[in-house]
């Protein structure tokens, strides 16, 4: 019995010492360090307990610096993880062979370029992309599988009208990805902004689509359709 006395007694002292911090803005988690109980008996000693304001945003903003821990941390691992197998994967790939880059351009044209039609017999050579790596990948293709002469090559940037500002930056930005001067940028259209777009492409980073054009090319992109044939029927997909 004088055991039992002495377990409540104790027991009182812990929830007075409970509510007295928790008045003062305390967290579940500071308490417990100094509290030893259970975090279900902390819940109901403290669930009548009202805390001023300065004692909720105190309680508020270390809930938020304790969730930006977490996300920091787990983002870290997230980006740990991502390395190491871009390291892994990346070591798969070793050296590429002329033909290895010309099929690779073939695909990639096939997913991303222009396409003759039947409406559209005479349509030339047009590649569009965003990447600036996919950019320069079929600029080599162009180049060193095909021997396209730089001067067959011109641009056009496809960009939204929010960003004429920064034009001097888009411009020196796909000079410096393709290696080709500034001047060869001087052919630039505007998108109209849609008021409720939730496209993310946007802020410092956004340089828009770069159009990549081959001059008097209908047979050569007749020549890519070709090349596309000679893929799918040895693959078997017809």
């Amino acid at each position: 019995m004088i055991c039992m006395n002495i377990f409540m007694h104790s027991l009182s002292l812990f929830k007075n010492k409970a509510i007295a911090l928790r008045k003062k803005g305390r967290t579940y988690s500071e308490i417990l360090t100094v509290i030893p109980v259970a975090k279900s008996t902390l819940s109901e000693w403290l669930k009548e307990v009202g805390l001023a304001k300065p004692q909720v945003q105190r309680i508020t903003a270390l809930r938020i610096a304790g969730q930006k821990r977490a996300a920091t941390r787990k983002r870290e691992i997230r980006q740990k993880i991502q390395a190491e197998i871009y390291a892994e994967s990346s070591a798969e790939i070793d050296h590429i062979s002329i033909r290895e880059l010309w099929l690779i351009g073939i695909a990639l044209y096939w997913a991303e370029g222009s396409k003759q039609k039947e409406y559209a017999p005479s349509e030339g050579v047009t590649f569009s992309n965003s990447d600036p790596m996919m950019i320069r990948l079929f600029i080599q293709w162009l180049v060193r599988c095909i021997g396209i002469a730089e001067n067959r090559i011109s641009f056009e940037i496809y960009i939204h009208e929010n960003a004429k500002n920064a034009l001097t930056d888009v411009v020196r930005f796909w000079s410096k990805q393709t290696g080709f001067s500034k001047s060869c940028f001087n052919k630039i259209y505007f998108k109209k902004n849609k008021i409720n777009s939730r496209r993310k492409n946007t802020g410092d980073l956004y340089y828009g689509l770069l159009r990549v054009t081959i001059s008097t090319s209908t047979a050569f992109n007749r020549r890519i359709t070709g090349w596309i044939l000679g893929i799918t029927k040895n693959c078997g997909i017809v």
